[in-house]
């Protein structure tokens, strides 16, 4: 499965894709970091980080969109631009009828590290050897977006299957009265 991780973020937007699935490491496919001017009126950065997501998208055809879930922080200004750019990312990804799904920052961690209390550091380091990288992607928002999507590769894809083994069952079962 090829799953597109983003980080949201109104300046920066780091965006990775990642082949692979449940239990494998896994093999980056492109990492990088989709950029708005702050100087920019609020509805160009917005449409600026669409046309950066939706480049992704064509050129690497994920089957999946994660995304990281924003929650609060002491940075009202902060969250309400990072929210805006996760609505866009979910958006990007469902216009094209992807699969979309959210993480926190703390599942990803423990997907990533073992710990939903990992510090950045942690994360970049796992994310490096996970995907047996020569060295760690940078900036942090691209180590991030590949964090997020190996979490949905080995989080989201098993919840993906057991949902559909209950719908089947749940299917059988009103075949059967």
């Amino acid at each position: 499965m090829r799953v597109m991780g983003i980080d949201p973020g109104l300046t920066r937007c780091g965006v990775g894709i990642v082949d692979g699935r449940p239990g494998a490491p896994g093999a980056m496919v492109a990492v990088g970091v989709v950029r708005t001017d702050p100087e920019a009126p609020l509805a160009d950065r917005l449409l600026a980080l669409d046309d950066g997501l939706r480049a992704f998208l064509e050129e690497h055809e994920p089957e999946a969109v994660a995304v990281e879930r924003v929650f609060s922080q002491h940075n009202v200004a902060s969250v309400i631009g990072t929210a805006q750019a996760s609505g866009i990312a979910l958006l990007a990804g469902a216009r094209l009828g992807l699969p979309t799904a959210t993480y926190t920052p703390s599942e990803v961690k423990s997907a990533v590290c073992g710990s939903g209390t990992a510090d950045k550091r942690q994360v970049t380091s796992m994310v490096t050897r996970i995907l047996r990288l020569k060295e760690a992607p940078k900036p942090a928002d691209a180590a991030d977006a590949l964090a997020i999507a190996i979490c949905h590769l080995w989080r989201g894809g098993v919840k993906a299957r057991i949902a559909a083994a209950v719908d089947r069952a749940a299917f059988k079962n009103e075949s059967a009265r």
